[in-house]
């Protein structure tokens, strides 16, 4: 949340760039390792595409300024006028980034529910519509959340497993799909006392 590479501020950019740079350079310690982030926000003042653009611009910068280590974009729900909350977006700087190897996508279920895709009565139609957008070779790991807010609500709250708008029969066809199986699955609901039982009973679905 702190860096913003869409910046229409020359100083911001730089200071996106140096701080994505330096945190890689930490995870060069563990080669292998995913740095997730949000990709920024125009700010009303640069078009969607151009912000998309200076993202793409700032992951080849800092790829070329490290190694071993993966640049994660994490999809939005477009809260505000932060990007990469459609799939078309997250492609369009897949698309720019020059070593494709190090590039990847976390998608958080929480925003991409609120971002407008029906992934409780579309669930097919929607990871159909990301591999062909995006592919599923750029997945890298997911957050796994329920929603606080309506679909296409555009607003980033996240809930407990089940207790949210999202709801249980997601979450158990979500872990019955061995698409994916060997992924990272990362836990950010807002109830810490919850978490061991959430992840007891999302293990019990599969």
């Amino acid at each position: 949340y702190t860096v913003n590479p869409c910046s229409a501020e020359e100083k911001t950019r730089e200071f996106a760039v140096q701080t994505l740079a330096d945190d890689l350079r930490r995870l060069e310690l563990t080669p292998g390792n995913y740095y997730n982030f949000h990709p920024g926000s125009h700010l009303n003042k640069i078009s969607v595409e151009a912000c998309l653009d200076r993202v793409a611009e700032s992951i080849n910068i800092t790829l070329g300024k490290t190694q071993g280590v993966t640049a994660v974009i994490e999809n939005t729900a477009g809260q505000g006028s932060n990007v990469g909350n459609e799939f078309w977006q997250l492609k369009h700087i897949i698309d720019r980034v020059e070593d494709k190897s190090r590039v990847g996508v976390c998608l958080d279920t929480c925003h991409t529910y609120t971002a407008g895709y029906d992934i409780v009565n579309e669930y097919d139609k929607v990871f159909d519509e990301f591999d062909k957008t995006v592919g599923f070779g750029f997945l890298r790991a997911i957050h796994l959340n329920d929603s606080k807010k309506a679909l296409g609500s555009r607003v980033d709250r996240h809930d407990s497993i089940g207790k949210g708008l999202i709801g249980l029969d997601f979450f158990k066809r979500f872990m019955k799909d061995e698409r994916f199986n060997d992924m990272p699955v990362i836990l950010e609901t807002p109830d810490e006392t919850l978490w061991a039982e959430e992840i007891s009973m999302l293990r019990s679905f599969e």
